[in-house]
């Protein structure tokens, strides 16, 4: 039977984790919301432009946010065992391997960059979509650098600093777009690319304000005497890549499943484009939200993994989906009552504002899978249990959804709403097995340990 009481200080310990990175995420994406509706009244091609580059760049860069993810429960076991400067070494060592993958990513997304006009996109979007696409390229090392010190920041249990940064930055976003899209008070009105270049300002300032804070901080001295002076081997690498790779993979294949079916939606047209992208910005809100939890259910298991606290394991877990839960529940209540507005907010068009509309309710459908998926791959992690994570992503992700798009947009003739109709189907599939996973591994960690 459910008792509150039994539940009330992990609640209270996941929100106060978990509200700080909600917040900073949410302003994130709401700088990307008022990015989109910028761009979408200046011109809508520049909308649909937007639509394509941000989805393919989605890819690498939740690819990289998942192999950043691995500091995290490392970090959270060595801060709850009190061993900061091990856990600064950690950080040393985690700006290494993201500097690194950020490389690789520039020579991969920069390959591409030469096949755009391959991939059966509508003609007259390519000019627009190039310049864009080449400053989200530069983007990709100060976001990666970022993604290392926040995520050793929430494994020390401070997720307000990121916040802080997060917010910081996307002020500069904003202030950049107002007058770098339209171009006010006498500055060039570059429209889309007017946005792209602020959100690299904006990015730049993020990781330099993040490095001041980590060396200047007294919070983080202890933290900086492992970095900067304890030393290490190449044994520091393995932790890192065993938790980060298989993270890296599962957050990867959900949103690679995301990204190429943004190829269905651009055969459709440039209309379905456009409403694909003013959805996916409204629906990433819920989303990040749900993962601000889980951050915070990775955190805690991580912790209490450290100071050997076993049986505070599946309370934290089960608190955490409570939680998301309540949140799903307000959020589809939002989506359906906006169904009709959502699309104006990003356009004038009524053709797009339609599609958008009828995007809403697979929309809606989603979010119970997505909010449990969520929230017990948060569990795995903090549990270090990673491995089995990539083959339920490959297999709820490439080998169900992404079928299931196709089947029901093309020969079903669901068009883009037919496109978003696969997503609930692997998502429910993949929150199923997490919870599977996480209950068996955590049993045998009770039953180890007892």
């Amino acid at each position: 039977m459910y008792s509150f009481a039994k539940y009330r200080s992990h609640y209270r310990s996941i929100l106060l984790m978990g509200v700080p990175i909600m917040v900073g995420q949410v302003g994130t994406i709401l700088v990307g919301f008022i990015d989109n509706i910028m761009v979408g009244h200046h011109m809508t091609e520049e909308l649909s432009a937007a639509s394509f580059v941000n989805n393919i760049f989605m890819l690498p860069l939740m690819f990289a946010y998942g192999f950043a993810m691995g500091i995290t429960p490392l970090t959270g076991e060595q801060t709850g065992r009190g061993e900061q400067e091990q856990a600064g070494r950690t950080f040393r060592y985690g700006l290494r391997t993201n500097a690194v993958l950020a490389l690789a990513m520039l020579l991969v997304m920069g390959g591409l960059y030469f096949f755009l006009d391959r991939l059966n996109l509508p003609p007259e979007l390519l000019p627009i979509i190039r310049p864009y696409y080449l400053l989200q390229l530069v983007c990709l090392l100060p976001v990666l650098l970022f993604n290392a010190f926040k995520q050793f920041a929430d494994g020390t249990t401070d997720t307000l600093t990121p916040m802080y940064i997060l917010l910081a930055s996307n002020a500069v976003n904003i202030v950049g777009n107002v007058f770098l899209i339209f171009g006010y008070a006498g500055f060039p009105e570059w429209g889309l690319i007017g946005a792209g270049v602020s959100t690299l300002i904006a990015r730049l300032f993020a990781i330099a304000a993040g490095f001041v804070i980590f060396l200047r901080s007294r919070r983080y001295s202890r933290f900086k005497e492992g970095f900067l002076r304890l030393k290490g081997s190449y044994r520091d690498w393995r932790p890192l890549l065993t938790l980060g790779i298989p993270i890296s993979f599962q957050l990867g294949m959900e949103t690679g499943s995301f990204s190429l079916s943004v190829l269905f939606i651009g055969w459709i047209g440039s209309n379905a484009l456009a409403a694909h992208q003013a959805a996916l910005t409204f629906s990433t809100i819920g989303f990040l939200l749900y993962t601000g939890i889980g951050s915070a259910v990775t955190i805690l298991i991580s912790n209490s993994r450290g100071c050997q606290a076993y049986r505070d394991i599946r309370p934290i877990a089960a608190a955490g989906t409570q939680i998301i839960f309540v949140m799903l529940v307000v959020i589809t209540g939002i989506m359906f009552l906006a169904r009709n507005y959502i699309g104006y907010i990003f356009t004038d068009s009524d053709d797009v504002a339609a599609i958008v509309t009828a995007i809403i309710v697979p929309m809606m459908v989603y979010q119970l899978g997505d909010g449990m998926q969520i929230a017990y791959s948060g569990a795995l992690r903090g549990l270090g249990v990673v491995k089995p994570m990539v083959w339920i992503a490959f297999l709820c992700y490439f080998v169900i959804s992404l079928p299931a798009s196709y089947l029901f947009a093309f020969p079903m003739k669901g068009d883009a709403p037919g496109v978003w109709w696969g997503y609930p189907v692997g998502l429910s599939c993949a929150a199923l097995l997490f919870i599977f996973q996480f209950y068996k591994h955590s049993g045998r960690l009770l039953q180890t340990k007892s």
